[in-house]
């Protein structure tokens, strides 16, 4: 197994689901395909969704629900 950890594409606020009310995108354990959403980064209330490059499973997420993040800044592992 090899472990891909994945960083913010852009500086912002991540989200880990659309809006409060709904559930979030992926938990930790979860699949993942190449193209699903896993997060989103809002940037002066311009939202850009972080989308999977590789499949694999979410081990691991680095960074909170509405933290502020940098880009370069890891956001969750992946494990292929």
């Amino acid at each position: 197994m090899t472990k891909t950890t994945i960083e913010a594409p852009i500086p912002g606020t991540f989200y880990r689901a659309p809006s409060p009310e709904e559930p979030v995108f992926k938990n930790v354990g979860d699949a993942i395909a190449v193209g699903d959403t896993v997060g989103l980064i809002e940037v002066m209330k311009s939202f850009t969704p972080v989308v999977a490059e590789a499949a694999g499973t979410l081990v691991a997420f680095h960074v909170e629900n509405e933290d502020a993040v940098m880009a370069g800044q890891p956001l969750y592992d992946l494990e292929a």
